[in-house]
């Protein structure tokens, strides 16, 4: 009888914001900013006391791991969960579980001793990859990069990160800028 009890569905909202918020080694107002953010849309009592689900944990997890981990900002998260939902398909799991096993592969090279190990030779190689004329002064490394392009090798553009930001205006009478 007490294994049913626990048996409950995770989209139960069962948890007060303080329960939650420890479950997830976060303050209750980063909860509180979450569903300002329009992120999380926790259940209320009748009393207006919010209750968190077991779903409601795991996306909060999501927005951490996505904000701490991997320096993406709450415009950003909120972009990726609404993507996900126009998808129909969990891409953040796929896109996490993609990065842990590069970081494995990473890791178990570095175990090895592969050549790349050290700064020197991964700037290096970032010369050698980089488009030709992307470095502006005439360099060893823009050489490099210029030697790679004409020798056929295929050259690798530098990865791009975009995130958003939020943009605040403050009227011209203001005396807080």
């Amino acid at each position: 009888m007490s294994e049913r009890r626990f048996k409950q569905d995770p989209g139960r909202p069962c948890f007060v914001i303080s329960v939650a918020a420890g479950m997830v080694h976060a303050h209750p107002r980063t909860l509180r900013i979450y569903e300002d953010e329009g992120l999380l849309a926790p259940a209320r009592t009748p009393t207006n006391i919010r209750l968190y689900s077991e779903n409601d944990i795991r996306r909060i997890l999501w927005i951490r791991r996505l904000t701490q981990e991997r320096g993406v900002n709450l415009a950003g998260v909120r972009l990726l969960f609404e993507l996900e939902e126009r998808l129909g398909t969990r891409i953040l799991e796929a896109l996490f579980d993609e990065a842990q096993a590069r970081e494995a592969r990473a890791a178990a090279a570095a175990l090895h001793g592969e050549p790349g190990d050290s700064d020197d030779s991964t700037n290096h190689r970032a010369a050698e990859t980089a488009p030709e004329g992307a470095f502006s002064d005439d360099s060893e490394t823009s050489r490099t990069a210029g030697q790679a392009a004409r020798s056929g090798s295929p050259v690798r553009l530098p990865i791009t990160r975009i995130v958003a930001t939020r943009v605040t205006t403050t009227r011209s009478g203001d005396s807080n800028v």
